[in-house]
């Protein structure tokens, strides 16, 4: 049985003018598409396709040239600066390229910070971190700010965070581009298994098999087009 739509993508294009010499270049050309409520999505394509740029416009943080990208049946395009930021934060979680952990913060901070601003009460949000900490094999690292942290355990600190608030959707920018690959195996059945339990959204860009193999849905971007 198909579930309702969550996201849909209707004629999305974004054009990026070089400063200087005045050149454009098509970063999306003409995407059309639909996503499940409840999908677990890989977004494949070399260097320059324009996943980042995809991401980047169905978390509203960037705007498209042309075209639209609705949310849950909302236009992302009537919605206020103000409005925007409320959108990000009570329904999509992201897991950045570059982590974007607070350097002052321990991982249990960090983790916690985005379910913090959302108004989670401290005992529900602490019990959910410590466990899916455990999960992780990081609550024995639970007060070691991210410099004390390998790279693979900043990028696990980020999933927690992205994941621990119930987003509706959690939007991952090569979340195993840093990771051995028995860790970045057990990343991906983790956020697998909360999309099967809490029916979240995951929308992946990535250029790692092994990520491809796992999503339940697969599309190929080259030059910006779906291929």
């Amino acid at each position: 049985m198909q579930r309702p739509y969550i996201i849909t993508i209707n004629n999305l294009s974004k054009v990026y003018t070089e400063k200087y010499s005045n050149i454009q270049y098509k970063a999306l050309d003409n995407i059309n598409l639909n996503i499940e409520e409840g999908d677990f999505t890989a977004i494949a394509g070399p260097s320059g396709s324009g996943k980042t740029t995809l991401l980047n416009i169905i978390g509203a943080l960037d705007k498209p040239t042309s075209g639209e990208v609705m949310i849950e049946n909302t236009p992302l395009s009537t919605l206020t600066a103000t409005e925007s930021a409320q959108l990000r934060l009570k329904n999509i979680g992201f897991v950045f390229q570059a982590y974007n952990l607070i350097p002052t913060l321990n991982s249990l901070e960090n983790a916690e910070y985005v379910a913090l601003l959302q108004g989670v009460p401290q005992n529900r949000r602490r019990n959910e971190i410590l466990q899916i900490l455990k999960e992780l094999r990081l609550d024995n690292l639970a007060n070691r700010k991210p410099s004390e942290l390998s790279a693979g355990q900043q990028q696990r600190v980020a999933v927690v965070r992205a994941i621990l608030g119930r987003p509706k959707i959690v939007l991952a920018d090569e979340p195993t581009a840093n990771l051995d690959s028995k860790t970045g195996a057990e990343l991906i059945e983790l956020m697998k298994t909360m999309s099967q339990n809490l029916g979240i959204t995951f929308i992946f860009a990535t250029h790692d098999k092994m990520v491809m193999e796992k999503a339940k849905t697969l599309i190929q971007l080259h030059d910006g087009k779906i291929i």
